[in-house]
């Protein structure tokens, strides 16, 4: 077996850790940035609400379509052309935020950036599989980009709230555009990235996206996948109601509420150290338990009596949070074949862009018809049902580790 190395060692890793760090930064600017775009062109909470259809919602159905379309070829083109339209897409978005606001156009917009951010996930996911698998580097190098993860969510959004405030949405705009223009140059300049996806016997468009499905359907992958799925509608069920729970139910006002968000980055930093960590543990067991952990951080925050016990609850909560998704994620890379790399982690992607929208909207009916302290109680759980469910059907499917 081949020793096992650091993903930093390994070659062409180096640049795609820099464009994933580079491309979390630049999504979370752009969210932002449309986000007070739109509120201020508008002035309606309505339009705001099809932003995020838009460019979460809708793209979540389209991209999976297009990742079977780029995933064979070679990585040094595909994410290079996805990441230059993108920079096209919010350079346009710029010249519409300097000049006269037109929502549609900002709408469809929006929809091709997202579609694109989701297929650049998967085929980068999958390029970093290629080239860390065959060193048993995998789970180190899912480790440091989660880190990036968990860094770049906590300083995308202020930098962009920083810099819209004081230059403009048109800036920010502008600034991301040359964010993904950069990748590009990064990715297009590669020559040790992996070549695309080995051939599976289907040329066909549409055949490769069934056989992309019909991978989700094998076990293990089949219950990661929809074990997430689930998941994901409670995990985002109390997004909408947190800024109520924290200033109305805890009286705590909007300190009380920042400090609520705050611990739950803390926890999510913590989350990031403990994955890097745990490298010895069964990835499947990881899974397990942080799930537990994030139903038992939501748990606590639905019977904490002030902010200071619901702050302590978020940070067990973010912690799980900063172990859960990366463990999910590096268990179905582990059990997939390289053929299939970007479709099936394209779908993951997917389900995690559509499934939050259920979630809103179960939360938002949960706290208009009875309290936030009901809809924390559901969440909660919720995911510890999902954790059982997981603990009984993934645990024992685990191989021995080498």
């Amino acid at each position: 077996m081949t020793p096992e190395r650091s993903p930093l060692s390994v070659a062409g890793f180096k640049r795609l850790a820099a464009s994933y760090g580079i491309n979390e930064l630049g999504d979370n600017l752009g969210v932002v940035a449309l986000a007070i775009l739109v509120l201020d062109g508008t002035d309606s909470a309505l339009a705001t609400t099809a932003l995020f259809v838009c460019s979460r919602f809708v793209p979540a159905f389209a991209a999976p379509w297009l990742t079977a379309r780029l995933d064979r070829l070679r990585v040094s083109r595909s994410l290079p052309l996805l990441y230059a339209v993108e920079a096209a897409a919010f350079a346009a978005l710029a010249v519409i935020a300097d000049g006269r606001f037109w929502l549609p156009a900002v709408l469809a917009l929006a929809a091709v950036d997202g579609t694109l951010a989701l297929t650049g996930r998967g085929l980068s996911r999958a390029a970093v599989a290629a080239i860390l698998k065959p060193h048993r580097a995998l789970r180190p190098g899912n480790a440091l980009l989660n880190g990036l993860f968990a860094i770049t969510s906590a300083a995308g959004p202020v930098a962009a709230g920083v810099l819209v405030a004081t230059a403009g949405a048109p800036v920010a705009l502008w600034v991301d555009a040359a964010s993904f223009a950069l990748i590009a140059v990064v990715l297009g300049t590669g020559r040790e990235l992996p070549a695309g996806a080995p051939e599976d016997g289907e040329t066909r468009w549409a055949a490769r996206v069934r056989a992309g499905l019909a991978a989700v359907r094998d076990e293990p992958i089949r219950t990661l996948v929809a074990a997430q799925a689930v998941a994901f509608v409670f995990f985002f069920l109390v997004i909408p109601i947190e800024v109520v729970f924290a200033k109305e139910t805890l009286d705590a006002g909007d300190v009380g509420y920042g400090a609520l968000l705050t611990a739950w980055g803390v926890g999510m930093v913590v989350g990031s150290w403990l994955f890097a960590r745990l490298r010895d543990r069964s990835t499947r067991a990881l899974v397990v338990g942080s799930t537990a952990l994030v139903g038992l951080g939501y748990l606590g925050m639905a019977g904490a009596p002030g902010i200071a016990l619901a702050c302590v609850a978020s940070v067990v909560g973010g912690a799980g949070n900063g172990v859960q998704w990366v463990s999910v994620l590096t268990a179905v890379q582990e059990a997939l074949p390289d053929a299939m790399q970007a479709r099936v982690v394209g779908l993951l992607e997917s389900t995690a862009a559509a499934a939050p929208g259920v979630g809103f909207l179960l939360g938002g009916v949960l706290t208009a018809v009875w309290s936030p302290r009901l809809a924390y109680l559901v969440a909660g759980l919720g995911v510890v049902a999902v954790a059982l469910t997981m603990l009984q059907r993934i645990a024992a499917q685990e191989p021995a580790r080498a």
